[in-house]
């Protein structure tokens, strides 16, 4: 049918363009990439009201069927092959850019009619229209990628294997979403008759299809090397996605060490009781290693305070190297510090802390002679205690432990460090 090959060749088009832009920004940058994605909402809300075919199921749009849909599809590609940090810039920007359109458009109709130029007659009533539409959609626009995110990441449980396939499914559920509730604004603001709604939709599932189908063949072709981020929980994601750890992050800069850049320990006795009630809102774990550099006097005693110094500062370092971006790292005492991980097992926190462990001795060896070694003790909220105090008192013993069976290992519940060890 002539329609059908036109939507398709019409997103093989989009997808070919956006795919290249985003494989070349490694050499070119994101911004081509990012303009290029952002430049077109104008015209997928236009043409997604007043532009229609008809097939065989029903009325569609290409703006809703090929260009929003697609954009949702490059968005879910930026993510798999970047992360939520980065992803979250074009979804803000969009945002932010079409609701700037609207306010500047709505400001000028202020004015008045505008003055009527020979053989031109503008249509007031359609700009108000897609003024109408475009904040409802660019709205829809925001919650569908972060639920596309979610919804994706979701899956990654139930379908570790297929990309293509959980790509679709995720795209499916979202654009069922979208359809219904941008279709409720278009035939409010334009009449849109209900046979758009269900030929809309069957076409959005040939969409999400099609698109996952070019993402798989896109990133074995061109990023088979790329590995893809591990899974991580929902709520760090959704965090990530609304900038809601950047608020806590910025919380903790009024409580830096001026040495190391640790949070300190004044802000762990506000935070760490917090992060508990959080824990225990949510029915999480959190998990606390309090770490102690080995032999650290003997450091100053031999090296000078300079040194010593310096060791602290590229422990800080190494630390957050090795810990998940929401996880907070404080300076407790002279050569001690706590690291305070949410929505962490036991057994989870066990292999970080071991990660860190390793990855102190490993650097640390190689930048001074006196080779610093740390130990760890790691204790779980709310199995080893209920409150803050309570958890750095079970840690510290299993510090202890450590330091008694010779120091450089990590000790915590029903774990050999030997099971541990790099």
């Amino acid at each position: 049918m002539p329609g059908t090959i036109l939507l398709l060749t019409q997103a093989l088009i989009y997808f070919g363009v956006m795919a290249a832009l985003f494989r070349l920004r490694h050499l070119m940058g994101l911004g081509a990439f990012l303009c290029a994605l952002g430049v077109m909402h104008f015209l997928e809300t236009y043409l997604a009201a007043v532009f229609f075919i008809e097939l065989p199921f029903g009325l569609l749009s290409p703006g809703s069927t090929v260009l929003f849909s697609g954009k949702l599809a490059i968005i879910l590609l930026f993510y798999i092959r970047e992360d939520a940090e980065t992803v979250r810039q074009p979804i803000y920007g969009l945002l932010i850019g079409n609701f700037l359109m609207v306010a500047l458009v709505a400001t000028l109709r202020l004015y008045g009619p505008p003055v009527t130029l020979p053989g031109y007659n503008p249509d007031l009533v359609l700009i108000d229209q897609m003024g109408a539409l475009m904040v409802w959609g660019t709205t829809l626009l925001f919650i569908d990628s972060i639920a596309l995110i979610l919804f994706y990441e979701r899956l990654r449980l139930l379908l570790p294997r297929s990309l293509v396939l959980r790509s679709c499914l995720s795209l499916a559920i979202i654009l069922t979403f979208d359809q219904a509730g941008f279709f409720i604004g278009l035939h409010m603001v334009t009449g849109t008759p209900l046979s758009a709604l269900f030929g809309g939709w069957v076409a959005k599932m040939g969409a999400a299809a099609t698109y996952a189908v070019l993402m798989g063949l896109y990133l074995n072709l061109f990023e088979r090397q790329t590995p893809e981020l591990a899974p991580q929980p929902l709520s760090d994601i959704f965090q990530k996605l609304t900038y809601r750890h950047k608020y806590e992050e910025l919380l903790g800069k009024s409580g830096r060490d001026a040495l190391t850049g640790a949070l300190t320990r004044e802000r762990f006795e506000t935070l760490g009781q917090t992060i508990l009630a959080r824990g225990l809102a949510t029915q999480r774990a959190v998990s606390l290693a309090i770490l102690d550099v080995d032999h650290f006097k003997s450091i100053n005693d031999r090296y000078g305070h300079v040194v010593g110094d310096e060791v602290l500062r590229r422990v800080v370092e190494c630390l957050r190297a090795e810990i998940r971006g929401d996880d907070l790292v404080f300076r407790y005492g002279g050569e001690e510090f706590v690291v305070l991980c949410e929505n962490m097992s036991h057994p989870a926190a066990l292999v970080s802390a071991e990660r860190m462990r390793v990855a102190v001795h490993h650097t640390l060896a190689q930048e001074f002679a006196a080779a610093p070694t740390v130990s760890i003790g790691v204790a779980t909220f709310p199995d080893d205690a209920k409150d803050i105090r309570g958890l750095v008192a079970h840690a510290d013993a299993h510090l202890y432990e450590a330091k008694r069976q010779g120091r450089d290992r990590v000790v915590g519940n029903e774990t050999a460090p030997q099971e541990l060890g790099a």
